[in-house]
């Protein structure tokens, strides 16, 4: 597993996205898997920087990388105010779209694109969210 540590800013985002693409890329994904799963580790570290921080410069994004046989796994960790995803709504999609809310279609589509979504609370204060893509 690898490991790198980046400030909770959105200049590092695309830093971000180059690191786990090289992993994705070992993993075996094909071009739109590496693709819709860069789309999802953007969402989640956008949210860590708005919601879990409540805006830039304010804590680190931790990323973590592990290569399997089958699969890559991506582990996020931020040390922000904590997220329990059950406490936001679904989105209701059978509205028109200038009435759609926007909060929670960012969780449904992170949940789309990846075969697994763990949110792990630590009881030190961490949020780690682990995502898992198959091949």
């Amino acid at each position: 597993m690898s490991t790198t540590t980046f400030p909770g800013r959105y200049k590092s985002l695309a830093r971000i996205s180059e690191f786990v693409s090289q992993y994705a890329q070992e993993a075996g994904l094909d071009e739109t898997a590496i693709y819709t799963v860069l789309v999802a580790v953007d969402e989640a570290c956008t949210n860590i920087i708005e919601h879990a921080y409540g805006g830039e410069g304010r804590g680190d994004i931790q990323c973590a990388c592990d290569v399997k046989d089958d699969s890559l796994t991506i582990i996020l960790r931020d040390w922000g105010d904590p997220f329990d995803p059950a406490s936001v709504p679904e989105p209701d999609f059978n509205v028109p779209l200038q009435e759609l809310q926007l909060r929670g279609v960012g969780l449904v589509l992170m949940k789309k694109i990846m075969d697994e979504i763990i949110f792990s609370p630590t009881p030190d204060g961490e949020n780690v969210l682990i995502m898992i893509k198959r091949k």
